[in-house]
């Protein structure tokens, strides 16, 4: 076909079939990175976690002593927050996007594992006030 020649028939489906290919495609490596943000996110809510759990382990002596709880209660629940909030956003924008050639992951899966995360950062705010000798100040 010289430069000149109007295009084909077949040469018009076969640019538009690899069009739609590459717009699918995109829109699965939208998923992907979407679910390595939420991983990413994740990891910072554990991280948060951690840092409020090595506060009232390293600085657990602070004078007033409830100091070091409210600091440490500060990360933890932060954490919490953090994984809902990764969650909310997971979930938000999986909704807008449909896989082509992968199979993603559900959305209740998200959900589960941020909820957990919420959970327990609660659960162990609650012990770090309350599991020591059973007053709340100490």
């Amino acid at each position: 076909m010289a430069q000149d020649d109007p295009p084909s028939d077949s040469d018009v489906d076969k640019s538009t079939h690899w069009a739609e290919l590459r717009t699918d495609l995109a829109e699965d490596r939208n998923i992907m990175a979407m679910e390595r943000t939420f991983a990413g996110w994740m990891r910072t809510a554990f991280a948060a976690i951690g840092i409020g759990l090595g506060f009232k382990a390293v600085f657990g002596a602070f004078d007033p002593p409830w100091l070091a709880k409210a600091i440490a209660t500060m990360f933890i629940l932060a954490g919490g927050w953090l994984a809902i909030t990764a969650q909310r956003r997971a979930c938000h924008t999986l909704a807008k996007l449909d896989a082509h050639r992968f199979e993603a992951v559900s959305t209740p899966n998200f959900r589960a594992l941020a909820y957990a995360v919420a959970v327990g950062a609660v659960i162990l705010t609650a012990g770090l006030w309350i599991l020591n000798d059973g007053s709340l100040m100490r």
